[in-house]
């Protein structure tokens, strides 16, 4: 079995914690590990032989490739990198195209990358099941067993009942509360989760059947693809003008071999805050408490905090979350608006949105600390046997002070070698490349001058990581 994870989101539900260029899939939000690593345990636990295979975007690759060489070494099956979203139908089409390389038959478990499963053995169950059907070529969903009339899900109506799983009837979209609540008082109706098993070639004769266009356009994208370090890259042109559709749209609606397998292990696809305080462990006051927080009759609420004391007196159904940027306050019941907030910060030409103050690099990390008019001070972290670009500055200078670890640092025609609390000076202009020929992260501290301090006054000569 091949696990699929589907990692190419950028959503903002969970702002200011996840953020454009590192979004929730990557953040520790429930337990120690982030939901992608989560997601790749899921898929490793399988079985014995079970394989990862992620599709995401040019700009997650290196975050997820990390998450890959940390926990499947030897037990991956390839990142394929999207040039451009086009939603699910066409990401699984490459996975199918992939996996037919070596296995048409091979059975592709489609898991998003951002959701949450508390019982993992009720979870693998559940995909034994499946891959019964699978295996004889029915395509299937798993429907999650609902415990409340949830109005921000679709549902699946399930038919005729077979060992294990059910004919699907039908694919509801999102009703309104009454709606829901005749579907739990009816029985026989899930929440759709967005994972999926079949096999590779089935999956195929449906797009070839009812999106011959998908399927021709990714057929030629997957034709010219190239390896590139860890990843592989389709065409982008042909990739550009592939229809974009969701998998539910595409083909489960329209497939006569679509079937449901009732999952029930504590699922969420951590929609939104509210939806991270329900699945949570509540202190008595009905809180979930993260981090430096202090609570004064405070009932009902989510308060998450990064680094500073959050104290919160007298409220009641509301979430803060603090970062080291963003201060996020909201009732409880409006937290699907925060898109809107985000939206302002947007239409203002700010950052927040998009980066966090911890910028990762495929290096490691750089983190803002001060900046005013013609100055910038960074804390840089390069992890072991990491390098930054050989590259070079129009517009600023730059003072480097190791903090923790060994530099080696090219800067034009020489070489030096700093160990803690020694520095070194680039002038404007000069060529100069970071690396850490250590075995602990080289900790350092950056103090830039001159007159742009952009991101984008970096001209790149060598670099390892093949970045433009």
């Amino acid at each position: 079995m091949l696990a699929v994870i589907l990692s190419g989101g950028s959503g903002t539900r969970l702002w200011p914690l996840s953020r454009e260029a590192y979004p929730k899939q990557f953040l520790p939000v429930v337990s120690g590990e982030s939901l992608l690593a989560e997601t790749i345990d899921r898929g490793l636990a399988l079985s014995a032989d079970a394989r990862v295979m992620a599709i995401t975007n040019e700009e997650h690759r290196f975050v997820v490739a990390a998450h890959l060489h940390a926990q499947a070494s030897g037990r991956t099956a390839g990142i394929i990198l999207e040039p451009v979203g086009r939603n699910t139908a066409p990401a699984i089409a490459l996975a199918a195209l992939a996996a037919s390389e070596v296995n048409p038959e091979e059975l592709l478990l489609i898991m998003p990358s951002d959701h949450v499963l508390r019982n993992p053995e009720a979870f693998r169950a559940a995909v034994a099941k499946g891959a019964k059907a699978a295996a004889v070529g029915k395509l299937v969903t798993f429907g999650i067993v609902p415990d409340s009339p949830h109005t921000g899900y679709g549902y699946i109506q399930a038919g005729k009942a077979e060992e294990g799983y059910s004919d699907v009837a039908a694919f509801v979209e999102k009703p309104d509360e009454a709606t829901a609540r005749s579907y739990l008082k009816q029985g026989g109706y899930y929440w759709n989760s967005g994972m999926f098993l079949f096999r590779a070639d089935r999956y195929l004769a449906e797009l070839e059947q009812h999106q011959p266009d998908m399927l021709a356009a990714c057929r030629r994208a997957y034709s010219e693809k190239q390896a590139d370090l860890d990843f592989v890259r389709v065409g982008r042109k042909d990739f550009e003008a592939c229809p974009d559709d969701s998998i539910d749209y595409a083909v489960m609606e329209k497939t006569r071999d679509a079937v449901v397998v009732p999952l029930d292990a504590g699922w969420s696809d951590v929609g939104s805050w509210s939806a991270l305080w329900e699945i949570q462990p509540h202190d008595s006051d009905g809180n979930v408490c993260r981090g430096d927080v202090i609570t004064e009759d405070v009932t009902g609420s989510y308060l998450h905090s990064e680094g500073r004391l959050i104290a919160a007196l007298g409220i009641s159904n509301h979430v803060i979350v603090e970062t080291d940027d963003v201060v996020l306050v909201a009732d409880r019941a409006r937290v699907q608006d925060v898109k809107k907030l985000v939206a302002q910060v947007k239409a203002q030409g700010r950052s927040e949105h998009r980066f966090h103050k911890k910028v990762h690099r495929p290096w490691g990390t750089y983190e803002g600390v001060a900046s005013g008019a013609r100055f910038q001070v960074k804390r840089i972290t390069v992890n072991p046997g990491a390098s930054l670009s050989l590259q070079k500055h129009h517009h600023r200078a730059e003072h480097w002070v190791v903090v923790k670890g060994t530099a080696k640092v090219h800067r034009g025609e020489e070489q030096l070698l700093l160990t803690e609390d020694q520095s070194t000076y680039i002038p404007l202009g000069v060529t100069h490349r970071l690396t850490n020929p250590g075995v602990i992260p080289l900790e350092l501290i950056e103090v830039q001058t001159g007159s742009y301090l952009g991101e984008d006054d970096i001209v790149r000569f060598e670099d390892t990581y093949n970045r433009v």
